[in-house]
C-alpha cells in the first residue's frame, strides 16, 4: 500500500466535511504522524465543530485544558472540574498584567525521589528529566491531544508548511532565531546536529539512543534550519526532539570535547546550561537544585518566580502533607500514597489540594531473563547467562496466576488505578483486548506441579524457586509487596523482599548495583509507560536486535532499556514494521502484537493502571497538564496569585 494513502483520505474525508474533530483525534492517535500533523488537521476541522470535546484535549497556546493523561511515575489525567481534580492549577495561561518577570518570590518543588543528574540523556526516571526541564528545552512540546507546540522551533513541521515530505521520509524544522544559552551564546542548527551525533555515538551510553537511533542523518540547511532525514517513512517522529523526556536539545559549545567514552563524566551532567526560564546556582545530588531566572531567556516577562527550589528526599506521604497541611512546598511530585491516606488528608487540607489523576503507565513486575547471582567479568544479570528457573515459562505463568491484581488495586489505590494484565495501556487504540485480569492459586499450583515443581519450596533437581523481589521504597509498593509475597509463598515459591531508594534505584549510576538497570535480582517493580502518542520508544525497552546497545549490560554501562534481558525475534520484527507503518488499523495490529508478546511470554506482569496524584498550593495558578508532559514543561507560565 502507498505509505501516504490513509494520510491523503484522512485530510480528504476532513475538507469535504465527512468527519468531526473527535473522530480526526481518534484516528489521528493511532495514524504516527498525528503527533507532527494533527494541529494542522484540526485547524483544517474549523472551531465550530459540535464534537469538539475541549474538556479532553489541550490548547496549544497552553490554555485550559480537561481530563488530561501523564506518565511514567508521575501525575496523569486530572478530572474535569475545579479545585481537587482540575487539569490546571487555579486559573489556567498567562499571569495577570503587571505581574511579570521575578516578580514572585522562591517557587518550592517536593520531588521526593531526589534527581541525581541533570542531563536528560542519562535520565533513569522522572526525577532526572523534571530537574533538568527547568534548564534544558526541546524543540516541541507535546500537548494532551498529540498536537505539537513549538518551544524552540519557529513553527510546527507539517505537510502543509513543507515540513514533513510526502514521503514520511525527513522532517525540516525552522529554529527560532531568537534564543541564546544562558552563558550567551547563539543557539544555532549546530546544537541540534549535534545533540543526534552525541546521543547515537553507543561510547555515550545515553538512556534516549533508541529514539534517536532512526535518524540517518541530520542536515544544516542553514543557521536556523535543520533537516531530519530517516531511511525509511517515520510515523512517530514527533518524539524526536519532541517532550521533555527525550526531547532536550544540548550546546555544542559546551558538550562537544565530551562526546562518547567521556560523555557520563562531563561537569555537565551536573551544571548544565541551557535554553530554558532557568539557570542553575547550586546542585547537590540526591538532595537539592536551585535556580534562578535565566536573564537571557527569550520571553520578556517570563518567568514569574525569581527563583526555585527542588528539594527531595523524604517519602511520598511527607510530600503531600507539606502541600496540603504545612504549607512547605508550592508542588509535590508523584505522591504515591495509599487510599485512605489520601482521602484523609484531602479532608484535613489547609494550604493545598491534591490532583487526583489517571495515566498512561502500569505499576508492573519485571522478571529477570539472566542470572541474577551469576557474575561475568564482575558484573552479574549478564545477558549472557539464563536464569537458572525462569527460563521455564510455566514458572512464570504460575507467578503471573499468583498476582492478585484486584486486591492490589482496590485495597492500596482505589480511584487512582485499575487492574490491568498490560504494559501498553496508552494511547487507548493500542490497548490489547486480549489479556484478561486473572487470579487462580489453584492453576498456579497445578501448572508448577505439572511441570516438575515440587516440595516446600518448591524444586526441581538442585533449583529451588526462591525470588528475591525488589522495589523502591514506598508504603504503597512494600504493601503490594507483601500482597503478591502472600500469594506467591502459597503456591510454593520463597520470597525475600528488598527495598531500595528510589534515588539509588533510578539512578543512572553504573557503579551503584541497586539500581533497577543493574536488575540484580529475580522480580522487580515499577510504574512505567509510553511518553509519546506514538509509542516506538516505550516498546524499544523490549527490543533485542541490538544487543549491544538494547539490553542493559556492563559494556554500554547498563543504559540499554531492555532490562529484562529478553530477547524474542518476533517482537523484534512487530517493533521494525511499527517504525514505518502508516495504516492506522496496522499500526493497532502491531503494537497490541507486541504487548501480547511482552504479557503472554510473561516478561512483564502488569499489576495496575496507574493514576496519580500531585500535591499543588493553593497559591498556585497558571499551570495546564499535558497527557505526555512532566509538570514542569510550562513552569515558565505558573505564578502565584497572591503575593
Amino acid at each position: 500500500m502507498d505509505e501516504i494513502t490513509n494520510l491523503e483520505r484522512l485530510r480528504e474525508s476532513i475538507l469535504t466535511g465527512r468527519l468531526n474533530r473527535r473522530s480526526v483525534l481518534k484516528r489521528a492517535f493511532a495514524l504516527g504522524l498525528s503527533a507532527p500533523v494533527i494541529a494542522g488537521l484540526l485547524a483544517a476541522c474549523g472551531s465550530g465543530d459540535d464534537d469538539d470535546d475541549s474538556s479532553s484535549t489541550a490548547t496549544s497556546e497552553g490554555g485550559a485544558s480537561g481530563a488530561t493523561t501523564q506518565t511514567s511515575g508521575g501525575a496523569a489525567t486530572a478530572t474535569t472540574g475545579g479545585a481537587e481534580g482540575s487539569a490546571t492549577t487555579g486559573t489556567s495561561g498567562e499571569a495577570p498584567a503587571g505581574m511579570g518577570r521575578g516578580k514572585g518570590d522562591t517557587l518550592r518543588l517536593l520531588v521526593w525521589q531526589a534527581p541525581t543528574s541533570l542531563n536528560t540523556h542519562f535520565a533513569q526516571g522522572d526525577k532526572d528529566a523534571l530537574a533538568a526541564r527547568l534548564i534544558l528545552e526541546p524543540l516541541v512540546n507535546i500537548n494532551s491531544d498529540g498536537s505539537l507546540t513549538p518551544v524552540l522551533a519557529a513553527e510546527v513541521p507539517s505537510i502543509e508548511n513543507g515540513g514533513v515530505a510526502e514521503d514520511g521520509k525527513s522532517v525540516t524544522y525552522k529554529l527560532r532565531d531568537d534564543v541564546v544559552w544562558s552563558d550567551g551564546e547563539p543557539f544555532t542548527a549546530d546544537d541540534v546536529q549535534f545533540t543526534w551525533q552525541y546521543i547515537t555515538d553507543p561510547a555515550t551510553a545515553a538512556t534516549t539512543f533508541a529514539t534517536y537511533s532512526v535518524v540517518t542523518d541530520i542536515e544544516i540547511v542553514d543557521e536556523h534550519t535543520v533537516t531530519l532525514k530517516f531511511a525509511e517513512a517515520n510515523p512517530g517522529w514527533g518524539s524526536i526532539f519532541g517532550g521533555a523526556f527525550s526531547g532536550a536539545v544540548l550546546p555544542k559549545h559546551i558538550l562537544e570535547t565530551s562526546v562518547g567514552a567521556d560523555a557520563r563524566n562531563a561537569e555537565f551532567n551536573l551544571n548544565p546550561i541551557g535554553t530554558g526560564p532557568y539557570k542553575l546556582t547550586e546542585f547537590r545530588p540526591g538532595d537539592t537544585a536551585l535556580y534562578e531566572i535565566n536573564e537571557n531567556y527569550r520571553v520578556a516577562d517570563k518567568p514569574f518566580f525569581s527563583k526555585v527550589e527542588l528539594k527531595g528526599g523524604g517519602d511520598a506521604t511527607s510530600a503531600a502533607r507539606a502541600a496540603l497541611q504545612s504549607g512547605e512546598t508550592d508542588y509535590a511530585w508523584n505522591l504515591q500514597i495509599e487510599k485512605e491516606v489520601a482521602e484523609q488528608m484531602s479532608a484535613d487540607a489547609e494550604t493545598g489540594k491534591l490532583v487526583a489523576t489517571t495515566g498512561n503507565s502500569v505499576e508492573q513486575l519485571l522478571i529477570n531473563f539472566a542470572d541474577p547471582n551469576k557474575e561475568v567479568n564482575g558484573a552479574r544479570s549478564e545477558p549472557t547467562t539464563q536464569h537458572p528457573f525462569f527460563t521455564d515459562k510455566a514458572v512464570r505463568d504460575a507467578l503471573k496466576l499468583a498476582s492478585d491484581r484486584e486486591t492490589i488495586a482496590t485495597q492500596l489505590y482505589g480511584q487512582a488505578g485499575t487492574p490491568t494484565a498490560n504494559t501498553l495501556v496508552a494511547p487507548e487504540p493500542f490497548n490489547s483486548p486480549n489479556n484478561p485480569v486473572e487470579f487462580d492459586v489453584d492453576k498456579a499450583e497445578s501448572t508448577l506441579e505439572e511441570a516438575g515443581w515440587t516440595g516446600s519450596p518448591r524444586k526441581k533437581g538442585d533449583v529451588e524457586l526462591s525470588i528475591l523481589y525488589t522495589t523502591t521504597v514506598n508504603p504503597v509498593r512494600q504493601k503490594t509487596q507483601e500482597i503478591l509475597k502472600q500469594a506467591w509463598e502459597s503456591v510454593g515459591f520463597k520470597v525475600e523482599l528488598k527495598s531500595i531508594d528510589a534515588s539509588v534505584y533510578f539512578s543512572s549510576d553504573a557503579g551503584n548495583p541497586d539500581t533497577v538497570a543493574h536488575f540484580y535480582s529475580d522480580v522487580t517493580m515499577f510504574t512505567n509507560g509510553p511518553v509519546s502518542p506514538y509509542p516506538l520508544d516505550y516498546m524499544s525497552g523490549f527490543k533485542s536486535n541490538e544487543p549491544d546497545t538494547d539490553i542493559a549490560q556492563q559494556s554500554n554501562q547498563w543504559s540499554g532499556n531492555n532490562y529484562n534481558r529478553w530477547v524474542n525475534e518476533e517482537f523484534n520484527g512487530l517493533w521494525a514494521q511499527a517504525k514505518t507503518e502508516l495504516d492506522t488499523d496496522k499500526q493497532a495490529e502491531l503494537f497490541i502484537g507486541m504487548n501480547d508478546l511482552v504479557i503472554q511470554d510473561v516478561a512483564r506482569i502488569g499489576l495496575v493502571h496507574r493514576g496519580g496524584l500531585t500535591g499543588w498550593s493553593n497559591r498556585m495558578k497558571g499551570h495546564t497538564d499535558s497527557s505526555w508532559e512532566l509538570e514542569v514543561y510550562d513552569i515558565d507560565s505558573w505564578y502565584a496569585e497572591e503575593e
